[in-house]
């Protein structure tokens, strides 16, 4: 057994990121009561580090810093401190990145955060060099020894700005949304896309699922084929980067430049759930077969990769693994050298040099490459003259060849715990998956994930937990949990008609509404009013690489207002839309989950019923139809859905069109319901 110098607190934890600390020199502990409780007892300040498994950067951090004993001495003797890992503890990862963005107006991870010992903080930021730290150290040590007042006073101020940022006021005026409105939101929008390499005109690139899916939709809607376009040409160009893992499929956190060639190699479960329902609702869309070929390496690679045998998903792969010294290196699993591929390939390697760019446009550094495509495979085959089909055949060998050679290697570390909101958002991606290819496997996985969360997250209270680890449920749910779990679960029903998704799904929104609700402005807290209380309560209203919280909880109520004729969730979702109208036509790329909800208020927004034997079999000829504006019911029995009551026919099956309660004639055939739509924005 591996014999260790030092042993710390967090050995008694089960997160994978705090048990990479357990055995630095610096005395760290974990966030929770007893901990708070001593910097207190000894008038010590905090330091509060906030990272996570997969992060880069903290890995280099902690290599130079907290595995150093001169830094441990300073920090043991001076701090109390606190090593966080921020998915796990989101609400504490919230709140002191917000305090560190407005002292330095940047954020970023690792996150470190410099406190009084009530936890208000009074210095903070994120990556420091060894030498940066210990002189910041020592001042902060020195400040808070010969003048207390004045970090105290510096620490007061600072707080009232995190509890006064980013507050949503109630917005009296009338609850209007229009499509011209929308339109001036894309307008200001479109000075800050890339038209030509797809994404923001910025590096680095991340891929942001919830603002393609938006463009994607109104693109469509609005006829707009600029925005058409460039949507395709940012699905294209990530399907075909350094981005996407080529060989092995999924898709990595982001790229440092801006043709997405050279990733931070860690790959997170969040991304690959949403860009799942995103390339496949594009393909919905488009019919591009590089689309479908995504969903397909993607979903593999999930399985493969972050698939538990009880159905739950882990969190992420690092971006760091062993190199041939056995040293940890950054993207060491997934990079080659020209050596390796000509004696791997032998005579096909000049055709997968062209292919995968084995050339200076794929060149990363130290001899390696980042395979990257730049053509489509029409282009290529017709320039090099060889059929569609055998081009596909060879390049899946090529593929075989080098996955087999690259599983020889030490593989990433995989932080396996299984977190709600996450596992919600890899479930929506299945069953978008299972919606658009129909395809049984892929309704399996999700019901084996649906019913695992159902089983050890949902408590006898109503409430959710946050996290999954070791056969544990621990730490209580934040809105994010239940937001998440609540669209995934709806999506669930409206494949199955199985209602006890939907009725979960209400069941948990009215637990939100009793622990989560703020009736002075109409939204609804990040954490739960039985959590204990940090230095601000705050609430998640911006889109980010995952939607906000509070917008995908109102995208919620405005659909089971819909099934249930509900009228309170309508108004509260309409509400917590005009709170933040003003923001989201100003800087839609931070609110594209939003305009969703905007898009379905200022236009016609369906509900397709189908009651009858046959409604499973039409429900899948509707859903070979890109239609983003409409929400499904359905049964092939009596149902106690009120939007189904009265609609059950034992001998016939029928499709019923309404928009806000006023239906057209019901119909047999879902070609003739069809007819019965526009999709476009009126």
């Amino acid at each position: 057994m591996e014999q260790h110098k030092y042993t710390n607190e967090l050995i008694n934890e089960t997160s994978p990121y705090l048990l990479q600390h357990a055995h630095n020199p610096v005395d760290w502990k974990p966030w929770n009561q007893e901990t708070l409780d001593l910097a207190k007892k000894e008038n010590k300040l905090i330091i509060i580090s906030v990272g996570y498994a997969a992060c880069h950067w903290c890995h280099v951090m902690e290599h130079e810093s907290f595995e150093d004993e001169e830094v441990a001495k300073l920090m043991n003797e001076n701090f109390i401190n606190i090593k966080v890992d921020r998915e796990e503890r989101p609400d504490v990862d919230q709140v002191y990145m917000n305090a560190v963005q407005l002292m330095t107006g940047k954020g970023g991870w690792p996150l470190n955060c410099i406190t009084l010992p009530d936890g208000r903080p009074i210095f903070g930021g994120t990556y420091f060099q060894k030498e940066q730290w210990m002189n910041a150290l020592k001042q902060l040590s020195d400040l808070y020894t010969n003048k207390p007042e004045t970090a105290i006073e510096y620490a007061e101020k600072l707080t009232e700005g995190v509890q006064n940022s980013e507050l949503i006021e109630l917005n009296t005026d009338e609850a209007i949304f229009s499509t011209h409105e929308i339109k001036d939101a894309i307008t200001n929008w479109k000075t800050t896309l890339d038209f030509n390499l797809g994404g923001n005109n910025t590096a680095p690139k991340f891929p942001m699922p919830t603002n393609y899916s938006y463009l994607l939709r109104y693109g469509f809607q609005a006829k707009d084929q600029q925005i058409s376009d460039y949507t395709n040409t940012t699905l294209s160009k990530m399907a075909f980067g350094g981005i996407y893992d080529q060989i092995g499929g999924g898709f990595a956190r982001y790229s440092v430049d801006a043709k997405w060639h050279v990733p931070h190699f860690e790959k997170m479960l969040y991304d690959n759930g949403q860009l799942v329902s995103l390339y496949a609702d594009a393909f919905l869309l488009t019919k591009n077969p590089l689309y479908k070929e995504t969903v397909v390496e993607t979903l593999q690679f999930v399985e493969r990769e972050l698939m538990n045998d009880n159905g739950g998903f882990y969190s992420s792969l690092d971006a760091d693994s062993n190199n041939t010294s056995g040293e940890l290196e950054e993207g060491a699993f997934y990079v080659w050298t020209k050596t390796e591929i000509q004696k791997l390939l032998g005579n096909d390697y000049e055709l997968f040099q062209d292919y995968y760019n084995v050339n200076d446009y794929g060149y990363w550094e130290h001899d390696n490459y980042v395979l990257i495509r730049n053509e489509s495979d029409k282009a290529f085959s017709q320039k090099h003259n060889i059929s569609i089909i055998e081009l596909k055949n060879t390049v899946v060998e090529w593929k075989k060849l080098l996955f087999e050679e690259r599983s020889k290697r030490d593989k990433p570390r995989l932080d396996d715990k299984i977190l709600t909101s996450w596992n919600a958002l890899m479930l929506k991606g299945y069953i978008d998956a299972y919606k658009v290819f129909d395809k049984k496997h892929y309704l399996n996985v999700a019901l084996k994930n649906a019913h695992f969360l159902v089983a050890n997250q949902l408590r006898e209270d109503g409430g959710l937990n946050h996290n999954y680890k070791d056969g544990k449920s621990t730490i209580n749910g934040y809105l994010e949990d239940y937001s998440t779990l609540i669209d995934a679960f709806i999506s669930l029903y409206e494949v199955t008609l199985d209602e006890q998704w939907l009725n979960t799904s209400k069941q948990l929104a009215d637990y939100t509404f009793d622990h989560f609700f703020d009736d002075t402005s109409g939204m609804f807290f990040f954490t739960s009013d039985e959590d204990q209380n940090l230095i601000a309560r705050k609430m998640e209203v911006s889109d980010n690489v995952i939607p906000a919280s509070n917008s995908i909880m109102a995208r919620n109520l405005a659909k089971l207002s819909h099934y249930y004729s509900n009228k309170h969730y309508l108004k509260t979702s309409k509400q917590m839309l005009n709170n933040i109208k003003e923001s989201m036509i100003e800087y839609p790329s931070g609110y594209s989950n939003w305009l969703q909800l905007a898009s379905d208020f200022s236009s016609s927004y369906y509900e397709i019923a189908i009651s009858g034997p046959e409604s499973l079999y039409k429900l899948k000829q509707i859903n070979q139809v890109y239609i983003p504006n409409k929400l499904i019911a359905g049964s092939i029995g009596e149902s106690d859905v009120p939007l189904m009551e009265g609609r059950f026919n034992d001998d016939e099956t029928l499709i019923y069109i309404c928009v806000d309660g006023a239906c057209k004639l019901p119909e047999e055939t879902t070609e003739r319901a069809l007819e019965q739509m526009s999709f476009y924005f009126e």
